[in-house]
């Protein structure tokens, strides 16, 4: 088949059938050689990748701790009685570092004797930011592993007020005798 004939073929299909079916046929052609062109491209970087990327099997089963082991590290991350007074130091040097104001709170300690560990509860007013109200709550369950906020409520005089005052309810978890 010659150029000339090639050619006279594609003009009677084109006026038979319009443009539309041999422009689809060209871009076809031209995204199969597109493709054909960047698969062995692709194939190559992704084998590249995997052998930069370390293959993760599954975790290796590890057998469940036993009660007494998670009892022992349940008491083994609890606070020391005698320290709840500096514990209770932490948490306003906290507030004063990240903006917060606290007022004077309110304390109760309680010892359970089925756990054998006193819970501190201490009840804060709070006033800042939200921001920073949230900072202070985070600081404070990061620097004391055995406390646990049990409770957040707030409030703004007006919806626009930058400022909000709330509630903040710790327990620290303690070792120890009765209080």
């Amino acid at each position: 088949m010659t150029r000339q004939t090639l050619l006279l073929s594609l003009r009677i299909a084109v006026r038979q059938h319009g443009w539309l079916p041999p422009l689809a046929l060209l871009l076809c052609l031209a995204a199969g050689a597109a493709w054909a062109w960047l698969l062995p491209a692709r194939s190559a970087q992704q084998t590249i990748a995997a052998r930069a990327v370390p293959q993760l099997g599954p975790a290796p089963l590890q057998a469940a701790p036993s009660a007494d082991q998670n009892l022992a590290a349940f008491y083994a991350t609890l606070g020391e009685q005698q320290y709840a007074e500096q514990q209770i130091k932490q948490i306003f040097a906290l507030a004063g570092r990240t903006g917060v104001t606290l007022s004077s709170g309110q304390y109760k300690s309680s010892y359970d004797e089925n756990g054998r560990f006193t819970a501190y509860k201490i009840t804060l007013p709070v006033k800042g930011s939200y921001a920073l109200v949230w900072q202070f709550c985070m600081e404070v369950l990061a620097a004391i592993p055995f406390a646990a906020l049990d409770e957040v409520s707030f409030k703004r005089e007006t919806a626009g007020d930058p400022v909000v005052e709330g509630r903040l309810s710790f327990t620290l978890y303690l070792k120890g005798n009765t209080p």
